[in-house]
């Protein structure tokens, strides 16, 4: 079974190291520590991916800045609570499971590859962008080992925008595609403007698994944030 819950979530990006380690957590006396790293698109622009890796895993003196990395694992959310800033919020992050230190003029051909076997958990939403591109936003639950779930925000384009649109909370879909982060800037309520960065899963390919559907991962989901539900999903 947990093997199973390995294989819905599988995440492989490589690129340089744009910032120094820093501690996250412990869990159980092993240490996690977070870094970013800036994984190239075809565009020739930038997609910066946090990172999330244990101390057991690697020696962190090894994880220095402008290392060429690869970095196999899961994209995994975390409920992260302040009240003095943004409230509840969802934190994005790869876990890492192998790391590898490439040379500098290796190429890779697929930086950035992700497969996701989940359920969807609140009503895609469909729109166009300015440019008259259409979109859909969904919300995926994706299950892991010891009850717990992933909850990726994931986009698609033209066709499968259309397509995703009809789709219903619970209907369990596959998704293929890459990480992307993308900048943008909210207005607080004392009208000062901040730069955030947001990530997502921007699907190239998607398949629905046909009278599979899943409602307690919807449930778990809403009773984990409760009366916050709306207010996470922002």
């Amino acid at each position: 079974m947990v093997s199973g819950l390995l294989e819905n979530n599988i995440v492989t990006i490589s690129g340089r190291i744009v910032s120094n380690i820093e501690f996250s957590h412990e869990v159980y006396g092993e240490g996690f520590y977070n870094f970013t790293i800036e994984v190239p698109r075809l565009s020739e622009c930038y997609d910066r991916i946090p990172v999330t890796i244990s101390e057991r895993l690697v020696d962190k003196n090894k994880i220095q800045i402008g290392k060429l990395v690869e970095i196999e694992g899961q994209f995994r959310s975390y409920n992260s609570y302040n009240k003095e800033k943004d409230g509840n919020k969802l934190l994005l992050t790869v876990f890492a499971r192998e790391i590898s230190f490439l040379d500098d003029d290796k190429e890779v051909k697929n930086p950035n590859q992700i497969y996701l076997n989940g359920y969807i958990c609140k009503k895609p939403v469909y729109r166009t962008t300015p440019f008259g591109r259409e979109i859909t936003d969904i919300l995926l639950a994706v299950n892991r080992p010891y009850n717990k779930s992933d909850y990726i925000p994931c986009i698609s384009w033209g066709r499968n925008a259309r397509y995703s649109e009809t789709l219903k909370v619970g209907e369990n879909i596959r998704v293929w595609g890459r990480i992307q982060s993308r900048e943008y800037q909210k207005k607080t309520e004392t009208g000062e403007i901040i730069n955030k960065i947001a990530f997502e899963v921007s699907i190239s390919k998607m398949e629905v698994e046909k009278g599979n559907s899943h409602s307690e991962s919807v449930s778990r989901f809403k009773n984990n944030y409760d009366s916050n539900f709306n207010q996470v999903l922002k």
